[in-house]
């Protein structure tokens, strides 16, 4: 059985040791102090964006959100049975996003990059893009994705794969109501 993350206590934790309110990180991050609460109490989980922009606010790595409180390892082997999955994804607006993730590695300390599993059931009414420092790879692996990045609306099937800068304002959508499985690799 697939396990949760507790990110919102470890939020909270980041945000009590540098002794800030929720308007001063919600002020620093451009996110609601609401929407700050409720992550902080696990009541709805940040998309990987706006965790990457609260892991950049903290200076911390976005693995630290999925690190086990272990010694660290030279390596990982994650089976398909212990992945930790991420759902209850809501947006900035407070709308659901339609998808889950699953991190990849979670004992593995101090990593460049960020494996992730996500699974899109439903395309969102929004269509909101997003942007984040590091770079992102995506490997389609069920189903047909719309990217859309920038100004530019891309359409992948099972196989394709996109390397970009995720700076970039993107967004990945389901095509047709399928399910998507996609492999995402995340950096700082």
């Amino acid at each position: 059985m697939a396990m949760q993350f507790n990110i919102g206590a470890k939020i909270k934790k980041l945000r009590k040791a540098r002794k800030l309110t929720l308007q001063d990180v919600a002020r620093e991050t451009g996110f609601s102090p609401a929407l700050i609460s409720q992550i902080e109490n696990n009541n709805v989980s940040p998309p990987i964006a706006t965790l990457s922009k609260i892991a950049r606010f903290f200076d911390v790595k976005i693995g630290t959100f999925f690190d086990d409180e272990e010694e660290d390892r030279k390596f990982e082997v994650v089976r398909k049975e212990e992945r930790r999955v991420v759902s209850r994804v809501i947006s900035k607006s407070g709308s659901g996003h339609g998808y889950t993730y699953e991190a990849l590695s979670f004992r593995k300390r101090n990593k460049k990059m960020e494996p992730f599993m996500l699974t899109v059931n439903e395309r969102p009414e929004e269509e909101t893009l997003y942007n984040h420092d590091g770079e992102e790879f995506l490997l389609i692996l069920q189903g047909k994705a719309e990217i859309l990045l920038e100004n530019e609306r891309l359409i992948l099937e099972e196989g394709d794969a996109i390397y970009f800068d995720s700076s970039l304002r993107h967004r990945m959508l389901c095509v047709e109501g399928e399910e998507l499985k996609v492999l995402a690799v995340v950096t700082r």
